[in-house]
């Protein structure tokens, strides 16, 4: 009997110590977790798991990282600060990935406190720093300010005291209940530090004026009050407290609640050496953990039982006991839903890992493809740049040439009129007249200066260019005064300082005018240059009453029609040029009088021009 007895105990020793395994291992698994989810919802911490595995598998970030917290003050509510401290990690990881600011220092914040309530003292301190730099609230940083420096003075209770008080303060004008509950707490296990135990407990029950709205806060306070009055022998006080959350644990139908507190009333009746009474609240707790389905709880109150009765050589209450707990083992285990939520949890957390490596792989590739995308954007970029360049250097090249194309045509502008200027001048000395000859040489040497010093420029003021020709014009009447007369006239309405012409396009066709219509004429002709304001544009009027084109064509020698005939040409080139450069509308027209009368017209339109690029 005693070696059957023996056995049974070893069972059941290996049953409470390998408790998931045993469980794990038997085939009606399956079954019980159909009869019970069929029975009752799952419990919250896989409902959030499920959620969880839901967002990761949209691979939606916001989602996730929200997942993850709640996850993690999940198992913080359930004292599993190693989980909520791997969660927490984890939503930390994703806020920072979204660059969520708010979301991290919170986060960060409870990392640190779970951290702390861990005893990982260096890891809380540096997490509390941390969120104290990301905070925006000048109070939130100082708040974590004070709670790593807390940690750091844990060799000196009065040094931390202040860094509590300084939080409580904060935290009560930030309105943050649940943490000034946490603070005051803080303040009493100091208070306990420094032996101050009625300051502690002043400290508890402010905590418990804080802590409305969360009833397992509310519990662990009032029994961290009773562990205060316990340590000072004032058990009635302590056993009081314990009995009246036992009272409201069983009007809530609050069963775990129940079956703690009798642990609970057992320990304080054990301290005041009424074991009759601990032992009536532990055998309590068993049955209710037996008829209610709570194996964890059944083991504490059987084992804290079986150690008393031991201890009194009592082995006949001790196998009792366990023959009693064999009895119900069957309908234990099928009945305890903690298990069950333990295995579905630990199914959706393994759910949860293949979704985060999935993420994890999937991350990757769009990292990558990403990559790839930047570099072929940035390629394509560096090809639309080079091509842009190519462009702009080929269109640079085109106006450099169309430049140097137009200063070449203005440098070759009538070269005759150097060749019979000299002429001119060998005349006047030939025939003694040496006063006109240098008056000649003088005007032309003053009208060649000025020629050179436009000679780089597309477009000179109106009355720059309506100088150089009057001193032009001169000139040529000096040697053919008698053949005409010249007249110029400007419009009232240009102002002829600001208005810019085409450089040199009229000197041409006042030449042409002079040499090849009116010095054939009997008798005196008229040389017109006028410069009008009409519908905006500046028209340039060259007229001449000389022997037109057709009888000057006659007259002609071979060499003055290819001389005329590039003149034209190059007046018409320059204007394409200018047109092109400078995108302007700029016309030139010749034609000849309609008989009765003789002459020539010439018309210059361009538009109205006061500043050039």
């Amino acid at each position: 009997m005693k070696h059957n007895l023996l056995i049974v105990f070893a069972l059941l020793f290996l049953a409470f110590l390998f408790p998931h395994e045993i469980i794990a291992q038997s085939p009606s698994i399956e079954k019980i977790e159909k009869k019970n989810n069929a029975k009752s919802s799952k419990a919250k911490i896989s409902v959030v798991a499920d959620e969880l595995s839901k967002s990761l598998d949209e691979n939606n970030e916001s989602n996730i990282a929200s997942n993850y917290e709640k996850l993690a003050n999940e198992f913080l509510g359930k004292g599993d600060n190693a989980k909520a401290e791997e969660y927490f990690k984890k939503a930390l990881a994703s806020y920072t990935k979204l660059k969520l600011t708010d979301d991290k220092t919170r986060v960060t914040r409870s990392l640190a406190k779970v951290q702390e309530s861990q005893k990982d003292y260096k890891s809380a301190i540096s997490n509390y720093e941390v969120a104290g730099s990301m905070a925006e609230d000048k109070s939130l940083e100082k708040i974590n300010t004070n709670d790593a420096n807390r940690l750091r003075s844990s060799a000196s209770p009065v040094a931390q005291e202040s860094y509590v008080n300084s939080n409580i303060e904060l935290l009560k004008k930030e309105k943050k209940s649940d943490e000034v509950s946490d603070a005051y707490v803080k303040k009493a296990e100091n208070s306990l530090q420094q032996k101050k135990k009625e300051v502690a407990i002043e400290s508890y029950n402010q905590a418990l004026a804080y802590a409305k709205g969360k009833p397992a806060k509310i519990i662990k306070i009032n029994n961290e009050i009773a562990k205060v009055y316990a340590s000072d022998n004032q058990f009635d006080k302590a056993i009081g407290i314990s009995e009246k959350l036992l009272a409201d644990a069983k009007t809530k139908q609050d069963f775990t609640t129940q079956i703690k507190q009798l642990q609970s009333l057992s320990g304080l009746y054990f301290q005041k050496e009424e074991p009759n009474k601990a032992v009536d609240a532990l055998k309590e707790a068993f049955a209710l953990a037996l008829q209610k389905g709570n194996s964890a709880e059944a083991k504490t109150s059987l084992t804290a039982l079986t150690q008393y009765y031991n201890k009194k050589g009592n082995n006949k209450e001790s196998l009792a006991l366990y023959d009693q707990f064999v009895q119900n083992f069957d309908q234990l285990i099928h009945s305890d839903t903690t298990l069950i939520d333990a295995k579905t949890f630990q199914v959706s957390e393994d759910k949860i890992r293949q979704l985060e490596k999935e993420k994890s792989l999937k991350d990757e590739l769009i990292s990558r493809k990403n990559t790839f995308n930047y570099f072929l954007l940035g390629s394509i970029g560096l090809l639309l740049l080079f091509f842009v360049w190519i462009v702009k250097s080929f269109f640079a090249i085109k106006t450099k040439n169309k430049e140097i194309a137009l200063q070449s045509l203005r440098r070759e502008m009538n070269p005759h009129f150097i060749f019979n200027s000299l002429n001119s001048v060998n005349q006047f000395i030939s025939e003694n007249k040496e006063l006109e000859a240098n008056k000649y040489l003088t005007s032309y040497s003053t009208l060649m200066r000025n020629t050179m010093e436009n000679s780089n420029k597309d477009f000179v003021s109106l009355d720059n260019e309506l100088e150089q020709l009057k001193k032009y014009l001169e000139l040529e009447h000096l040697r053919f005064q008698d053949k005409f007369d010249f007249k110029i006239s400007v419009d009232p309405e240009l102002d002829a300082e600001r208005t810019m012409v085409p450089n040199m396009i009229m000197q041409p066709h006042l030449e042409n005018a002079i040499w090849h219509g009116l010095r054939y004429l009997d008798t005196k002709g008229l040389l017109l240059l006028k410069v009008e304001l009409i519908s905006g544009k500046v028209v340039i009027r060259i007229e001449d009453n000389g022997i037109g084109l057709a009888k000057s064509q006659e007259l002609k020698t071979a060499n003055q029609k290819v001389h005329e005939s590039r003149g034209m040409s190059n007046t018409k080139e320059r204007i394409s040029l200018l047109n092109e450069l400078y995108k302007q509308h700029i016309s030139f027209i010749i034609f000849e009088k309609t008989v009765p009368e003789r002459g020539t017209i010439v018309e210059i339109s361009c538009p109205l021009i006061d500043k050039i690029r």
